[in-house]
């Protein structure tokens, strides 16, 4: 399925490049993993590995300081172990199971990174590896930044159980329905937020809101989110059929065999390729250095899900 994606999805037309501390950072983050007790046994510390958290990270985050792209990388290794708990492990099968986890991660959420409180080792690995990272963010001194993660896990944490719900009842989302959710199931935004955390001069809370800018966001997810539907749909099928991906509900939702689904996901995607670039033009076009600054983040997003999805052993 690697060959359709490559084949079929039009190429970001934005430079590829990776940050220089990439390799130093995937060892610390590894080794933060162990510390965390997110991984133990071999196969998943073997799992983790294949995952390339740093390496998306070093593409998704080519400049800045090294401790900011640590930061990026944590949240990431954090995502794919709760994902892969989620969708290999079963957690993710079955709402009542997932439900006392969730609880768990918002309460963890809800103590804002609090440096004072000890470590929530009643929330497990996960949650302490979650509290770490909130901790280490509410230390950059920038409020908005916290707040705007901290809301975003939430919205990630949430959509979690709604793909349960769907598991447990075998229920396949409408096309449009699932694009919502999937910009909140994928943990594009939380990412964007701590990719941003390495820039300065970026958009104010009111800039931030403007329509267009907005706009921007949920498309420049939508990619991200969809360029990963598309290289990972081959391994979705071949562990089990997944209702949570593009493919799978453009085709349950049409009546498309697969081959036709594939084609019509990945011209969607070259479409919305296409929208996101004429849009960013007209913001570039102000001249507004915070803004060119806000839609970089989101162009290196684009570019290193591309670019790390073609490498990764992840969805082999």
């Amino acid at each position: 399925m690697r060959s359709f994606a490559v084949a079929a999805l039009r190429e970001p037309p934005y430079p590829a490049r990776r940050h220089p501390a990439a390799a130093v950072v995937a060892e610390e983050s590894a080794g933060w993993a162990r510390e965390c007790g997110l991984v133990g046994a071999p196969a998943k510390l073997r799992r983790l590995r294949a995952a390339g958290s740093a390496d998306l990270a070093a593409r998704a985050c080519p400049d800045g300081p090294a401790d900011r792209l640590r930061l990026l990388a944590d949240l990431i290794t954090w995502l794919f172990v709760m994902d892969d708990a989620c969708d290999e492990d079963g957690l993710g099968a079955n709402p009542t199971r997932l439900a006392p986890v969730v609880a768990a991660l918002l309460a963890v959420l809800d103590r804002h990174g609090d440096p004072t409180a000890p470590a929530p080792v009643e929330a497990g690995p996960l949650g302490v590896a979650l509290n770490d990272v909130c901790r280490r963010v509410r230390a950059r001194r920038r409020p908005g930044a916290l707040l705007r993660l901290i809301s975003q896990l939430r919205e990630y944490l949430l959509a979690l159980l709604w793909e349960a719900a769907n598991r447990e009842h075998r229920r396949v989302p409408g096309t449009e329905e699932y694009v919502q959710m999937r910009r909140h199931t994928g943990g594009a935004r939380p990412a964007f937020t701590l990719t941003d955390l390495s820039r300065d001069g970026l958009p104010d809370a009111a800039r931030r809101s403007e329509p267009a800018l907005v706009a921007v966001d949920a498309l420049a997810a939508d990619l991200v989110c969809w360029c990963n539907d598309l290289f990972s749909y081959g391994k979705e099928r071949g562990t089990g059929p997944d209702a949570h991906n593009l493919v799978a509900t453009i085709a349950r939702e049409t009546g498309l065999g697969e081959e036709a689904a594939l084609r019509a996901a990945a011209e969607r995607y070259n479409a919305a390729l296409a929208a996101y670039g004429a849009r960013e033009a007209a913001l570039l076009a102000g001249g507004d250095e915070a803004v060119d600054a806000y839609l970089a983040t989101r162009r290196d997003w684009i570019r290193a899900t591309y670019d790390w999805s073609l490498a990764a052993t992840r969805y082999a």
